[in-house]
């Protein structure tokens, strides 16, 4: 075989090899900011999961006569003003705070997604879902998230209990106040997606509607929708934050670290440290999810992959 023959041999080889998620995910690595912000939060999340295993005490311990106290040997984090251990409830709290905003941005993707895929695609449905958008868009989302706090977190708390019902309505009313801009973003894709000839020509052959959106619309609008994913984490772990600190959220036997923080505000001239951990763990898992999503925007943007 001639070094010719060789050459082409591997180039074909290379090229049958080669991926589109291969070619994100070697544009994603190169991308500092999305590596380091990916190193963060997986530590991050690893440290709240398997924690408690090694660090094994009961976040609602009370243990009086060691209250206030800063960081120790046997309290790492220190203690609150009940003597309960700072790290433990760091680590409990974490879990929670992580699975809100992760559920809360599951159920606006899919809200937004649905939204501005339907939108998109049928003409006669665009000028209503549209304008119901921009109707939540004009709405004051705190004091609407407030108003439907108050009206149902005590039923829900009698049917589910008191941890599981406002666990459902955290995330219900961060999930539905939050899927408008995805679907915006959706609708614009979609809009130019259906006009290309791969979709003109399914139709063309009578293939349906909802077979088409599946099979050549959805594939393709994952791009933006990824993006959107790992924003709305951030976003909806603020949000959360911001309800438990107004005293809202959780109750003060089930910590986030918004809770945290809202109950350590009260004493901040005795053990200024303690609102500092909260603080510190909501920035640095937002500021590592916003540099994920900054990572994951420009490896799925074709203009730059392969540079």
């Amino acid at each position: 075989m001639t070094d010719q023959a060789v050459s082409t041999a591997d180039t074909t080889k290379l090229g049958a090899q080669r991926t589109l998620w291969g070619d994100v995910w070697r544009q994603f690595v190169q991308h500092k900011g999305g590596v380091a912000g990916t190193i963060v939060f997986m530590t991050i999340v690893l440290v709240v999961v398997f924690g408690p295993f090694i660090h094994t005490v009961d976040p609602q311990f009370l243990d009086i006569r060691n209250k206030n106290l800063g960081p120790t040997f046997a309290h790492p984090m220190g203690t609150d003003n009940l003597g309960r251990d700072m790290f433990a409830q760091i680590l409990a709290g974490g879990r929670i705070t992580l699975a809100v905003g992760i559920l809360a941005m599951g159920l606006s993707l899919v809200l937004g997604t649905l939204v501005g895929v339907v939108a998109g695609f049928f003409k006669k449905l665009d000028g209503i879902l549209m304008r119901t958008t921009d109707l939540f868009l004009a709405l004051p989302l705190l004091p609407l998230l407030l108003v439907i706090i108050m009206l149902f977190r005590d039923p829900l708390r009698q049917a589910f209990g008191p941890e599981m019902g406002i666990f459902m309505l955290i995330v219900f009313v961060i999930g539905i106040t939050s899927w408008m801009n995805t679907a915006r973003i959706v609708r614009g894709e979609v809009l130019a997606l259906k006009e290309r000839e791969f979709v003109l020509a399914a139709r063309s052959i009578g293939t349906k509607s909802w077979t088409t959106i599946w099979r050549h619309i959805f594939p393709n609008v994952l791009s933006p929708v990824m993006v959107s994913a790992t924003l709305g984490i951030a976003n909806a772990i603020i949000t959360e934050s911001a309800l438990s600190f107004l005293g809202l959220g959780f109750p003060s036997d089930f910590p986030t670290w918004g809770r945290l923080l809202f109950d350590g505000t009260s004493f901040m001239t005795v053990t200024p440290i303690r609102v500092v951990w909260p603080g510190v763990m909501i920035s640095l898992v937002v500021l590592s999810i916003n540099y994920i999503g900054d990572g994951v925007r420009d490896a799925l943007d074709p203009r730059i992959r392969g540079r």
